[in-house]
């Protein structure tokens, strides 16, 4: 855990580890991020909360419509990327890596997008274990530049080293695109 008490995803054959210093649920089973395409279940799990969670936003969207996006994120080493947090039982939440994630931004690539966790596990570290992932990814795939948009999650990402690159209106609603650079 780093001194924000952010859990640090570390690499490993198996996907990613998470080695936290103290646990985040009350059962013995660890916090793992995995490909969501070693995970595919997860997909029938997430797609429903994920569309009733935007459904105030994306009005057009179907559940069909979100288990396929789902579905083109089962790679490994192109993009989309879905990563999944999930235990020894269920699924957690998740995140990925997209080379587009907001129409009119198509110039700037990539982008840490749909970053989930179901209700039960929000406020334990879940999401910034997931973008720290995604990041790592990321710089795994050779980039050195994260881009990211959020209507209301702005303090969670500025803690975990993000700035706000611009601000923009997504359906109806302000958001902040947000960018993140290393190495």
């Amino acid at each position: 855990m780093n001194a924000a008490g952010a859990f640090r995803p570390m690499l490993s054959r198996n996907g990613l580890d998470i080695a936290p210093l103290q646990e985040i649920t009350s059962r013995p089973s660890p916090l793992r991020i995995s490909f969501l395409a070693d995970y595919p279940q997860f997909a029938d799990v997430l797609a429903p909360e994920i569309f009733e969670h935007w459904r105030y936003v994306l009005t057009d969207e179907t559940i069909n419509d979100r288990e396929a996006k789902l579905r083109q994120h089962l790679n490994k080493s192109e993009l989309p990327i879905a990563l999944v947090a999930h235990n020894d039982t269920e699924v957690l939440g998740t995140a990925s890596l997209r080379a587009n994630d907001l129409e009119g931004y198509a110039h700037l690539s990539p982008w840490l997008g749909g970053v989930f966790v179901r209700q039960p596990y929000r406020g334990r570290g879940i999401a910034s274990a997931l973008s720290q992932a995604v990041e790592q990814i990321a710089c795994s795939l050779g980039h050195n530049t994260l881009y990211l948009f959020t209507p209301n999650q702005q303090r969670l990402y500025a803690r975990l080293g993000w700035s706000t690159f611009e601000s923009t209106i997504w359906h109806g609603v302000k958001a902040n695109v947000m960018t993140k650079e290393w190495g």
